[in-house]
């Protein structure tokens, strides 16, 4: 076989491999207001972080209790850290409130998430929220603990797989009533 043949099939194979992947896009405010998804739909869709978020506690030296995460010397202090990964799949886990989500990139605790809401500076994706952001960080509660992130971790957003992401509202119906004869 000649290599150009070689070639060819296998830039129609990875073309092929690469339609089969999921197309992510950003949740946006405007997607979210366009479908008027209740909770339990949004439980059923399949979140996506955009960017790797980094987690850090400072750990006391009589502290044993490290759950999710691995210690590290960071500036001579000892330091729990837990880094979600661009691309880790989560779900949706409650909504405390209008336009902030709760989403889980991991299992073992309910208390395992982190807050999410449109960002106007960011064309309004859900990306992380912090309790505050001060001198390049911010602080998040994860697992019942507080931990400071990155200022870079303000830029992760949520990402969903739209084609998928539109089959969870298309059952949908309106009854028309029914009257007396």
């Amino acid at each position: 076989m000649k290599a150009s043949s070689i070639l060819g099939i296998l830039s129609l194979l990875l073309i092929g491999l690469s339609s089969c992947s999921p197309k992510l896009t950003p949740f946006t405010q405007r997607l979210y207001e366009e479908n008027r998804w209740t909770n339990e739909e949004l439980k059923r869709i399949q979140f996506y972080l955009s960017e790797d978020i980094v987690l850090r506690r400072e750990v006391s030296g009589g502290s044993s209790e490290i759950i999710s995460g691995e210690i590290k010397m960071v500036d001579g202090q000892k330091v729990e850290e837990i880094v979600i990964r661009k691309g880790t799949p989560g779900v949706f886990v409650f909504s405390p409130k209008s336009e902030r989500f709760a989403v889980s990139f991991e299992g073992g605790s309910d208390e395992r998430y982190l807050m999410f809401g449109p960002n106007p500076k960011n064309g309004n994706r859900y990306a992380l929220l912090a309790s505050n952001w001060r001198r390049r960080r911010g602080q998040v509660t994860y697992d019942g603990r507080k931990y400071y992130t990155p200022g870079e971790s303000a830029y992760a957003s949520l990402l969903v797989d739209l084609k998928r992401v539109r089959k969870v509202s298309v059952k949908s119906r309106t009854a028309k009533g029914r009257t007396v004869r």
